[in-house]
């Protein structure tokens, strides 16, 4: 397991920061290498997150001394989103099949969470995020019908897209009544949204949200095709060039937009005091600069 460490940034700081500066502490430019666990650990609201490719061998998740644990979700919840291959992820001792488009939440007190293929020429990608967590929910696998799809935007704005929400409130309280058992997340809330052909632009007009922060990771995107992340203060911002399964670090501060080239597709995570959907501060387009 690797696990990069990045530390906070103050905004007043980030308006001097050079473009490669920009890319060195927020972007993210390869999550996924075949055969590796590769994570970063941000100082904003104490975020994991990362790429998880099994292919021949299993990819056990482990405690270090970055995290002071004895196992990784000691003191944590992760969630994590397939993009690839189908796959197996064992909680302790108990397999769950995860497909492509599918979720699994873990919650505190797991102790052998390990991650393997099914097939190794086509291997799983699962997309983890991880937050710190005070109470244990129990493990649920998340399947693309149990996620909420809402249909946003239109084509004249290109903009259409659909939001797939998952590690959610109300997911877990439909899957709660389902089996008769409490599902939750303490501080975690992920997602993905696909834009429609035809359509480039993603959370626009944009939004801030003081009490969480945000990971995006773009994919779905040829070698020929790029998305440009708006990033910053609404009246300084910035953007950075994402190429395919890349993830870019988005604080409280910082307004979280992007267009692509091409249509796309990306996962969400948000962590915080709040991980109400709704609890976001609006920005008028034409104020940005």
């Amino acid at each position: 397991m690797k696990l990069e460490v990045r530390y906070s940034n103050h905004f007043d700081d980030v308006k001097h920061y050079t473009t490669q500066q920009l890319r060195d502490h927020f972007l993210v430019e390869k999550v996924f290498t075949p055969g590796e666990m590769k994570l970063v650990y941000s100082h904003n609201d104490r975020i994991i997150f990362g790429g998880i490719c099994p292919t021949t061998e299993s990819l056990k998740l482990e405690g270090s001394k970055e995290l002071a644990a004895e196992y990784f979700l000691q003191r944590r919840e992760l969630g994590t989103i397939n993009i690839g291959g189908d796959g197996i992820v064992t909680v302790d001792g108990k397999d769950y099949e995860v497909k492509n488009s599918e979720a699994i939440y873990v919650g505190m007190g797991a102790k052998e969470i390990s991650f393997s293929a099914k097939d190794p020429k086509n291997p799983p990608k699962f997309y983890m995020n991880s937050a710190t967590a005070h109470r244990n929910y129990p493990t649920v696998l998340i399947q693309y019908d149990d996620a909420n799809h809402k249909p946003l935007g239109s084509l004249e704005d290109c903009n259409k897209r659909t939001i797939n929400q998952y590690i959610h409130d109300e997911v877990f309280a439909r899957l709660s009544e389902r089996d008769g058992v409490e599902y939750g997340s303490c501080q975690l809330a992920m997602g993905m949204t696909k834009l429609d052909p035809g359509s480039n632009w993603n959370t626009m007009p944009c939004h801030t949200h003081e009490r969480r922060m945000e990971v995006y990771l773009y994919f779905d995107m040829d070698d020929d095709n790029v998305v440009f992340h708006m990033m910053g203060r609404p009246d300084e911002t910035r953007h950075l060039v994402m190429k395919n399964e890349s993830a870019v670090i988005s604080p409280s501060w910082s307004i979280h937009s992007g267009v692509g080239t091409k249509a796309y597709t990306f996962i969400w995570g948000m962590v915080g005091e709040n991980k109400d959907y709704d609890d976001q501060d609006w920005l008028k387009t034409g104020d940005l600069k």
